[in-house]
């Protein structure tokens, strides 16, 4: 299936409007049999938006097929044997998937033969993933915040890198080849390092207390990052420069992302109920998704505003995916 064309961006004054007239469409696991013994753990849509995986802490690694909401039309991979902390795709394969997990291990695996092509070992239990614009390369986190760097496709690891600080998430910029790294840190702040070396570039003072979560918009203009002070900062990448704070969260904000335009931001939380929605450049808030739950894990679709979230005793909902021109 060819990528679908992007749609324009819808203004500020019109997007409450529009995105309110979207349906929801709701994917019941059957994993799921009653409030928490289902919890997603991480969402990703692969580069096209055909396909969108869901990890769980019951060890459940599925993969959807958006426009067809029932399980018999999705894939289970299985293989791990502890909850699935982190899910990521190649940006250049949309078909090939990294799943981090607390039993220790990175698997790499082809969806369309619903196999897994390599397991790397990871020495402690796997956190977190980010994987570079050009698919050559893959930073794991572990719970004990050492960073283990992974070279695709040969799927071999460089030395661990123990970090001083607790890392709860990483992210590479978007280059040609992965030279630049942003790791959140347990302080609150954000650096922006080389690599593989982690020499240390910038250090933005995002939050008072632990950071995260960061995501970039699509153009790399803006990273939003999220702590457990409850709020989204967002930044300038051109200067570093933090242009806006929204604080319309009622906990710790867990995830963050960007529309595809990087018109608007979001972030999920397992407080409150209802996602905020803000507009990028002037900070205001423009729509609220109501949720029955905190929705813990959010994701924009890469080329339209359908956003994915987590955190309903149902699974996983798509707003956008039953109906809606955008």
């Amino acid at each position: 299936m060819a990528p679908s064309a992007p749609r324009r961006s819808i203004p500020k004054d019109r997007f409450a409007a529009v995105f309110s007239s979207l349906k929801t469409q709701t994917y019941h696991d059957p994993a799921s049999r009653g409030p928490g013994s289902h919890t997603i753990r991480s969402i990703a849509w692969n580069p096209t938006g055909h396909l969108i995986a869901t990890g769980s802490a019951d060890r459940t690694l599925r993969i959807w097929n958006p426009e067809k909401p029932q399980v018999k039309n999705s894939t289970e991979l299985r293989g791990h044997t502890g909850a699935i902390e982190r899910v990521a795709w190649n940006p250049v394969k949309e078909a090939e998937l990294a799943s981090v997990s607390s039993d220790g291990t990175c698997k790499f695996w082809d969806v369309r033969s619903k196999t897994c092509v390599e397991t790397v070992q990871l020495g402690g239990e796997g956190l977190t993933i980010s994987w570079s614009a050009d698919g050559s390369a893959v930073l794991v986190g572990r719970k004990d915040d050492t960073l283990i760097p992974i070279s695709v496709p040969t799927y071999s690891t460089s030395s661990p890198l123990p970090q001083a600080t607790q890392t709860n998430q990483t992210l590479f910029a978007p280059s040609p080849s992965p030279t630049t790294i942003l790791l959140t840190t347990g302080t609150g702040s954000v650096v922006v390092a080389t690599y593989p070396t982690l020499t240390p570039l910038h250090t933005l003072y995002a939050h008072t207390s632990s950071c995260s979560t960061l995501a970039l918009s699509l153009s790399g203009r803006y990273l939003a990052t999220g702590g457990s002070d409850a709020l989204i900062t967002l930044w300038d990448t051109t200067d570093w420069v933090c242009r806006r704070t929204l604080g319309a969260m009622v906990g710790s904000v867990r995830s963050v992302g960007f529309s595809w335009d990087g018109g608007y931001v979001v972030g999920g939380s397992d407080e409150g109920n209802g996602l905020e929605i803000a507009h990028v450049e002037t900070g205001e808030y423009v729509c609220k998704v109501e949720t029955s739950a905190p929705a813990t894990c959010v994701a924009w679709h890469p080329t339209r505003y359908w956003l994915a979230y987590s955190g309903d005793a149902m699974g996983l909902k798509i707003v956008g995916a039953a109906g809606g021109a955008v």
